[in-house]
């Protein structure tokens, strides 16, 4: 299985930065994509940005130029770097990870994985 633990939330003024961090541990064999989801109060849970293990990614149209994914391929790690922060970036912010793990002596292939989130509160 795979295990994603998520840090870095907070509270921020309008205008901040804040960095969250994911770290993937278990019994991974190949991590394909990670990425950061998040989920405001009364609203569906909605891509932030992802990161393939190629370097490449993908961010909403809302978080492009303020918001920077990286990873760490050999750590299973990922980060995202949010600068310029807006009251409307309050949410949840999930840790997502799409793998391959074993699960006791199964090879489970592209299971997608979730952290237990982290609150962002944009706020002055």
């Amino acid at each position: 299985q795979v295990q994603l633990v998520e840090s870095g939330g907070g509270l921020v003024q309008p205008g901040g930065s804040l960095r969250l961090s994911c770290a993937a541990s278990g019994s991974i064999v190949n991590i394909y994509t990670m990425g950061w989801y998040r989920q405001a109060p009364g609203e569906q849970r909605e891509l932030v940005a992802t990161i393939h293990s190629s370097g490449n990614t993908n961010y909403a149209d809302s978080v492009k130029g303020r918001f920077t994914i990286s990873r760490d391929n050999a750590k299973n790690t990922v980060s995202l770097q949010m600068d310029s922060l807006k009251s409307e970036d309050t949410a949840v912010y999930y840790c997502n990870a799409y793998a391959d793990a074993w699960h006791s002596s199964i090879l489970y292939r592209r299971m997608s994985y979730w952290g237990q989130g982290t609150q962002v509160t944009v706020s002055s």
